[in-house]
């Protein structure tokens, strides 16, 4: 279970408009994650971006991740595609490049049925022969997992792991009870959505799978160890600092926003890959201001 602990940065993929991947500038963001202690990289999830990206796009994206800081912090690759051989040769290239782990969502465009995502999961885990982490995304891609499909495909070989979303009423210790009496001994629980990470974390989840510690890892990472040292005040006074983000984050999406902050801290300048579109330059202000509170 130890891949699956702690704080997980998940950067952007800094590409061009046509989709090339900017190696150099994802290299310069991978070394501020290691830098800053982070537990692991979660690369091409959906704050990198990976449904946007071409298999050999991806597979560079994952070989220059390696050349960089490959043996030194554990990377965790995001296979997620519509069709499942598709998302066996992505987990078969990650492998290959010497990626640590996968995490895997069960996109599509015609609505999958429980049955349909067991033997996608089953199919890529074998194929990528590394440990998975299941991908609980249903703000994306529309399908919620069940805790029974959950705790099935927890028995099967190289699963480890879920990255769950926040749950609608709030009850995080409930939904981890219940989850941990489904699963076996070792079975990693982690959760998303950074504006709750706080209540998840001081709730004991195994994991905080973070959007913002792909470009504030520093930041992410006190947060996270207060709350795994149980200081439940310093994790208070450090998420009261995240607010003004996390209602961004809320209300245009943090992949939006990542963008925008990455620009600001001028760590690289590039735009999220059409349809999606820059933050509004009306709503730039409020992503310094924001920041302005984390460092003060």
């Amino acid at each position: 279970m130890t891949l699956f602990t702690g704080l997980s940065a998940f950067p952007i993929t800094p590409a061009d408009a046509s989709g090339r991947v900017d190696t150099a500038a994802l290299a310069r963001l991978l070394e501020r994650i290691h830098a800053a202690g982070a537990d692991s990289i979660g690369l091409l999830g959906s704050t990198g971006g990976y449904a946007f990206l071409s298999r050999d796009e991806r597979r560079r994206a994952v070989e220059a991740a390696i050349d960089c800081v490959g043996g030194r912090i554990p990377v965790i690759v995001g296979v997620g595609t519509l069709r499942t051989d598709e998302a066996e040769a992505l987990a078969r290239d990650a492998k290959a490049a010497g990626a640590d782990g996968l995490l895997l969502a069960p996109m599509s465009y015609t609505p999958l049925l429980e049955e349909e995502v067991y033997a996608h999961f089953a199919a890529v885990a074998v194929a990528g022969d590394l440990p998975l982490c299941i991908y609980n995304n249903p703000g994306t891609t529309k399908f919620t997992f069940s805790n029974a499909l959950i705790a099935r495909l927890a028995k099967v070989a190289n699963i480890a792991a879920v990255k769950m979303p926040l749950p609608s009423d709030g009850d995080v210790d409930g939904e981890m009870a219940q989850l941990r009496a489904q699963t076996p001994g070792g079975f990693s629980i982690g959760y998303s959505g950074d504006w709750g990470a706080a209540t998840a974390l001081l709730s004991g989840c195994d994991a905080w799978y973070s959007v913002i510690a792909g470009l504030l890892p520093s930041e992410a990472l006190a947060l996270t160890r207060a709350a795994q040292a149980g200081d439940a005040a310093e994790v208070a006074r450090l998420d009261q600092a995240f607010q003004p983000l996390w209602s961004l984050f809320k209300a245009f999406g943090s992949f939006r926003v990542m963008y925008a902050i990455a620009e600001a801290l001028d760590l690289c300048r590039v735009d999220p890959p059409r349809p999606i579109l820059p933050l509004p330059e009306s709503e730039v202000a409020r992503v310094k201001s924001a920041l302005d509170k984390i460092f003060a």
